[in-house]
């Protein structure tokens, strides 16, 4: 479908890698998001929810965060942030981390990284730190730039290393050998239900 003709879908998300991942998942669906707003974390993005969700009284929005450690289930957040959703609003929580999305494509996760696919997480999204256990599997890396680029560096408080944003984002962006959100949703019970609902926006606004 052509650009142009796709529907339009405005989105929130909390930084670069949630951005890429939900465009890469707006593509693979049908739908053009326009424009993403937040990307200053999620502290930021959830201040911002009910504005959001106003607006989404008049279009179809997204809005990804990450459920993290400060929720039990993705149920809970949701009911304590966004009690009462627009009509037209999508409130999805990435458990526990949108990486847990892409360790999801076990596969094309330990083809990129240079691991074997056996250390790959077979349930991504019972990690307890996805973004904890991608770099983890960065550290065994046979590939020294990814590794550099990846992984924290010794005695750095970072939990990331310092191109891992640019890195998981070519990745993710990647149509020959990165990441596939159709295979990464047989594993991952809540980027199925992303996926869902944005196939369920261009279905009702075609």
């Amino acid at each position: 479908m052509p650009d142009d003709a796709r529907p339009i879908v405005s989105a929130a998300a909390e930084g670069d890698v949630d951005k890429a991942v939900l465009l890469r998942i707006a593509d693979h669906v049908g739908v053009r998001l326009d424009p993403i707003h937040g990307l200053n974390g999620k502290d930021a993005l959830l201040r911002n929810l009910r504005g959001y969700n106003n607006a989404a009284r008049f279009g179809p929005w997204i809005v990804l965060v990450d459920l993290d450690r400060g929720w039990s289930c993705a149920a809970l957040l949701v009911r304590e942030k966004l009690p009462d959703p627009a009509p037209q609003m999508c409130f999805r929580v990435a458990v526990r981390a949108v990486e847990a999305w892409l360790l999801a494509d076990r596969e094309r996760v330990a083809a990129w990284l240079g691991v074997s696919i056996a250390r790959v997480p077979v349930i991504p999204d019972a990690e307890a730190d996805p973004k904890l256990a991608l770099v983890d599997l960065a550290r065994r890396s046979r590939r020294r730039r990814l590794k550099d680029s990846l992984v924290p560096r010794p005695g750095s408080s970072r939990s990331q290393g310092p191109l891992y944003t640019d890195e998981v984002r070519a990745f993710i962006q990647n149509r020959a050998n990165g990441w596939r959100p159709d295979h990464a949703a047989r594993a991952s019970d809540s980027l199925a239900r992303c996926i869902r609902a944005l196939r369920l926006f261009r279905e009702t606004n075609t």
